[in-house]
């Protein structure tokens, strides 16, 4: 089959960090002419943005209302011995109802090629296992294992040099320990598929494409050729109503979509802004009720969701609990950040912010004792910090979005397709992906 009209199946996991971009990619993928179907749980349904992304639910009676909250229950305390425990075995279980699920679910779909998110290891090995053409998503930090490169998930600073390499032999270590629920999973249908089970079999020889500009992430030095870097996908946000100036600079304030209801860590935040000056802007995800906005210091202004890309160009600086998605919209803003990074990969990507020079960290025990404020004016007074934003800002300017990725992708899914060596010049990558 020619790339001309496939059907592709979107296969990720099931929150909004993840399903945003890649309903963002699938719908310029329509845009080019194919048919593009997010399959997972039938209550993810209601999560996904608006897009001309269609959803089909999973062929599966393990699939029951009320199993996504259960699962969000457990990522909303996703640290501490209990919590991350408890954690990776829920993520172990959402894995384990994909790959049961999934091969009876893309065949009657008459699905015949997969965009397969690089955090869920389901959608690479399923496709393997039916013989469909995929292609890796890469929609927060890449997770490609080099030596000098700290684990995802820990707020390590890079060292290029024999204690760096061998600090970060020990951490993978604990991570691949800490991981084992899911490996066992994923070992065990590659198995009882005849695959191997080896995890760099999840990532596709035709293409990993990034949302991460190349800028943001630590050096690398062993990227596979089918690697791209790139920029935010995102689909266009209703113009907000942005509140007239009053003369205070505005700060937007934001925990994600699974941290937004940390009263006390927005209230350091809102009253931060006001003792610099400044008016928060804060997004809680509908994590805060009624009271817990309106009791918020600082006379912040208070939404459960703003139009991200369209306020931050309004605003003087963010602070972050360091979401992907989030500080990418910041960077392409031009935006300088305050992070105080709570879990999942938001310590590594705080480091790599730290390291470009464009935010400072918080830890969030030191920012409920006051140490929002000394930062916030750090950022605000130093133009160093919004210089460094900028130069991430230009750089996603150029790599083009989900428009791009989309031609990236349609390149890769062709019969002959074949890959071209990593590190391109970003002007002749984006024409090898259109031709």
């Amino acid at each position: 089959m020619t790339v001309a009209g496939r059907h592709i199946a979107i296969i990720a996991p099931p929150t909004a960090g993840h399903l945003n971009p890649l309903v963002a990619l699938g719908t310029s993928l329509v845009a080019a002419g194919h048919r593009v179907t997010l399959v997972h749980m039938a209550d993810v349904a209601a999560m996904l943005p608006r897009g001309d992304v269609a959803f089909a639910p999973l062929d599966h009676p393990a699939d029951r209302q009320g199993l996504l909250a259960e699962h969000y229950r457990k990522l909303a305390q996703p640290s501490g011995p209990v919590g991350l425990p408890r954690m990776i075995r829920s993520t172990a279980a959402m894995t384990e109802l994909l790959l049961a699920a999934l091969p009876a679910t893309l065949t009657r779909l008459g699905v015949d090629a997969v965009v397969a998110d690089s955090v869920e290891p389901a959608g690479a090995l399923v496709a393997r296992h039916l013989g469909l053409p995929f292609v890796t998503a890469i929609t927060g930090l890449p997770l490609l294992r080099e030596p000098m490169i700290p684990p995802p998930f820990l707020g390590w600073a890079y060292r290029a040099d024999a204690l760096g390499r061998n600090r970060n032999n020990g951490g993978y270590a604990v991570s691949d320990l800490l991981m084992r629920p899911v490996t066992r999973i994923v070992t065990t249908y590659a198995q009882l598929w005849g695959l191997d089970p080896d995890p760099q079999q999840q990532w596709s020889d035709r293409l990993q494409i990034a949302q991460c500009p190349a800028g943001l992430d630590f050096p690398r030095t062993a990227l596979p050729p089918s690697f791209r870097y790139g920029a935010p996908w995102r689909l266009d946000e209703p113009v907000d109503d942005i509140p007239e100036s009053d003369g205070r600079p505005l700060i937007y304030c934001s925990l994600g979509s699974l941290q937004g209801a940390r009263r006390s860590l927005f209230a350091a935040m809102t009253a931060a802004c006001a003792a610099v000056g400044a008016r928060a802007v804060v997004a809680h995800g509908g994590g805060l009720s009624d009271g817990d906005a309106a009791s918020l210091p600082g006379d912040p202004l208070i939404r459960a969701f703003w139009s991200q890309t369209r306020i931050l160009p309004h605003c003087s600086a963010a602070i972050l609990h360091g979401g992907f998605n989030t500080v990418l919209d910041a960077l392409a803003a031009g935006v300088p950040i305050v992070t105080v990074p709570l879990a999942f990969e938001q310590p590594a990507t705080a480091a790599r912010l730290k390291r470009i020079g464009a935010a400072r960290i918080v830890a969030a025990a030191d920012a409920a004792r006051g140490g929002l404020e000394p930062a916030l004016r750090h950022v605000l007074t130093d133009p160093g910090y919004r210089r460094a934003a900028g130069l991430l800002a230009a750089e996603m300017a150029m790599a083009g979005g989900a428009a791009d990725a989309a031609a990236c992708v349609e390149t890769a899914l062709r019969d002959d397709a074949i890959v071209t060596p990593a590190g391109l010049d970003l002007a002749e990558d984006r024409a090898a992906c259109a031709a």
